[in-house]
């Protein structure tokens, strides 16, 4: 499951670095940040899912988000370090053309964007929640893309890891995250079965995990599975993938509950993205569609 299954109420960081030599960087990469991909299309809306959405939303003609942009690709600030860019960005500004809006982002603490679509600060969240049980008892949740966790290593895995032999290892994950419990309780089996516990380094922003891969202070990291292989794409060369996801499980848009039919508008608005093949270019456009699923549903 995503970094981002762990209750709201953890604290992280709202806004990654630009990544260099010297620090952390905007792309999460270890390496120079590299130049956002092209703007997709604009969307048409449609007047039928627009009527759904409760005036309370679309009187102003914007459509808020609350988002956390640390976690290429899929939330992130461009190279200017202020524009939030990402495969949640492109993906929620579609949404919005289709029920005739304009998407908004702002910034945000991960922890503070449901309590930000509770207090109506925000009007709805993307920023790689994966849905649970928790969260759906506060705001209700549209599926649009399904992530598990990697094990990212430096390139020809020189330690041979797998995921179920870290025990004595250096492994970094992000503060927050469903990575942080997993290895977590792997160290403890580790420590249960007389081996060395895992050597974790937990840190605030993934982009500072990745850097400490790529600058050999860990040997391997876990992340959501885009994040992972973003990373990939991103270091020239300097780190790979070690099998197959596991744990998969979808993201949502968060939005408040007792909307009347806004849930209904954004997940029409959804699946006529994938019907029409928008949702498809968005996804290939940041080198995710294996994360792609048919169908949107509402979780409430």
């Amino acid at each position: 499951m995503s970094r981002r299954t762990i209750p709201a109420t953890l604290s992280l960081v709202a806004l990654a670095v630009a990544l260099a030599g010297c620090g952390a960087g905007g792309d999460g990469s270890g390496g120079a940040a590299p130049a956002a991909p092209a703007e997709p299309p604009a969307v048409a809306a449609d007047e039928a899912l627009a009527a759904l959405v409760p005036a309370s939303v679309s009187a102003d003609g914007n459509l808020v988000f609350g988002t956390d942009a640390s976690y290429p690709p899929n939330e992130f600030t461009d190279t200017d370090g202020t524009t939030i860019i990402g495969m949640d960005v492109d993906l929620a500004t579609a949404v919005a053309q289709k029920l005739g809006l304009t998407a908004t982002f702002e910034n945000s603490q991960f922890s503070g964007i449901i309590p930000g679509i509770q207090s109506a600060r925000y009007e709805a969240g993307i920023s790689s929640f994966t849905i649970n049980d928790e969260r759906i008892e506060t705001v209700d949740m549209i599926s649009y893309f399904s992530a598990g966790t990697s094990l990212a290593v430096a390139a020809g895995n020189p330690e041979g890891l797998t995921p179920d032999t870290l025990c004595g290892r250096a492994i970094g994950v992000q503060s927050g995250t469903v990575q942080a419990e997993d290895v977590v309780a792997r160290s403890e089996a580790c420590t249960a079965a007389g081996q060395q516990p895992i050597a974790i380094t937990e840190l605030q922003a993934q982009t500072d995990v990745n850097l400490a891969l790529t600058a050999n202070r860990i040997v391997g990291m876990l992340a959501d599975s885009p994040v992972a292989a973003y990373a990939v794409t991103t270091t020239e060369g300097a780190v790979e993938v070690v099998g197959e996801p596991y744990d998969t499980a979808p993201y949502g848009i968060a939005i408040g509950k007792d909307q009347g039919q806004f849930a209904q508008a954004v997940q029409g608005a959804v699946q006529a993205l994938i019907d029409d093949g928008t949702y498809a270019g968005i996804l290939e456009k940041w080198d995710v569609s294996n994360g792609a699923i048919p169908t949107a549903e509402v979780s409430s």
